[in-house]
């Protein structure tokens, strides 16, 4: 047995926009599900389009009555592995992905196609599939249950980071990139340290002293 999904959504943005987003999605406050992403392959082919593949590492939650069945050791993450493939001809991004461990357990498997939405050619239209897996003897069915409300629940994060990442590109909010991002809270962390060292010889300073002051008092 296998369980399916269907969805559209709609993205009041461009796909030129969508697809910047795309790239630009982490981190965001609705992704603090999504540990780490790397991209380990990247070409542009004949035809001028963009394939990517990313490792995304996310939470994984599993439900009370899962975790009593299951060794107490085992990964609380999962890794993700993410295929795209970018026509900016045909204003299209195909994306496809499912996880590469836990597979024993469960596989999900998701398929999105980005495409000019047929009512608003400003718009982007999202149709969303996907597919739940499990052979697990005599709870299959409610792995796959799980497996497809976490996916719905991680969609619509998905969605409101769009909203939130596309809102900075469009001059509604700052925009940042990774990279500045990274710098910022390496160079805060960099004044943390010093502030502290600061205040660590402020207060040896007024330790020293104060012995001082004491000694000179018993001479």
């Amino acid at each position: 047995m296998v369980k399916y999904f269907l969805g559209q959504s709609v993205l009041r943005s461009s796909g030129d926009q969508v697809f910047t987003a795309f790239w630009q999605g982490y981190p965001n406050p609705y992704s603090k599900h999504v540990l780490t992403e790397d991209i380990v392959h990247r070409e542009v082919t004949p035809d001028q389009k963009l394939l990517s593949r990313r490792l995304l590492t996310k939470t994984n939650r599993m439900p009370l009555w899962a975790e009593r069945l299951f060794p107490a050791n085992i990964a609380h993450s999962v890794y993700i592995l993410e295929d795209s493939r970018v026509d900016p001809q045909n204003q299209t991004m195909t994306t496809f992905t499912w996880n590469i461990n836990h597979a024993q357990l469960m596989v999900v498997e998701e398929r999105c196609v980005y495409c000019v939405n047929s009512d608003n050619s400003g718009w982007t239209e999202i149709r969303r599939e996907a597919w739940a897996f499990s052979s697990l003897f005599g709870i299959s069915r409610a792995i796959q249950e799980f497996g497809l409300a976490w996916f719905k629940s991680n969609k619509t994060k998905t969605m409101k980071g769009f909203e939130y990442i596309l809102a900075k590109l469009q001059g509604e909010a700052p925009s940042k990139t990774l990279v500045e991002t990274a710098k910022e809270a390496k160079e805060k962390a960099k004044e943390t340290a010093l502030a502290a060292t600061e205040k660590a010889k402020d207060l040896a300073n007024k330790a020293a002293t104060k012995q001082q002051q004491q000694q000179q008092q018993f001479v």
